[in-house]
């Protein structure tokens, strides 16, 4: 009987301080490895976004960089470059709201993030940029779209312009985007 208690005693002690102990690393790794997973996405959002600006100065003729739009007039094929090049922000904007973006988010999500809506602010003030992005939400994700929009209302208020939600392909041929 004396070897059954020593069996007995050493399952309890497992099972009161191992077992918990065992527990409480498992969680923490996991919190660990939940930031790290965080932190690469970031990353990986980060570098296609610099991988957009150099695009963006591949294409200096166009003046994307400024923080309004240009006045001068742009050919079609600069006009045509410059919607497509909106577009790449579009789906890069979406990407980071799909992936990072959560309606209540802890305070590292949430210092991610900012970097994220600062980006979006800042085109969202050329009226070049609200004025293709009609067009170019159509058929992205819902909540994305509202959240977007959203911004480009506050940017063109705050510019002190008025932004129509939606503005015909004529329209968009005259602002030059």
């Amino acid at each position: 009987m004396h070897w059954i208690d020593v069996v007995e005693f050493s399952f309890y002690m497992v099972e009161t301080f191992a077992l918990p102990f065992a527990i409480i690393v498992f969680l923490i790794e996991r919190r660990k490895q939940r930031q790290v997973e965080e932190e690469e996405l970031y990353q990986r959002l980060s570098d296609e976004y610099t991988n957009f600006l150099k695009l963006v100065l591949d294409n200096a003729d166009l003046q994307l960089l400024r923080k309004t739009s240009p006045q001068n007039n742009l050919t079609e094929e600069q006009m045509e470059r410059k919607l497509a090049i909106f577009g790449i922000l579009v789906s890069i904007f979406e990407r980071a709201y799909l992936l990072v973006y959560e309606e209540r988010m802890p305070k590292q999500t949430r210092r991610l993030w900012s970097s994220w809506e600062d980006y979006m602010r800042e085109w969202s003030r050329r009226a070049d940029f609200r004025a293709a992005l009609p067009e170019l939400l159509e058929g992205e994700d819902p909540e994305f779209r509202a959240y977007i929009e959203r911004i480009c209302r506050q940017s063109a208020q705050s510019a002190g312009s008025n932004m129509a939600s939606v503005s015909s392909p004529r329209q968009q041929a005259r602002s030059g985007y």
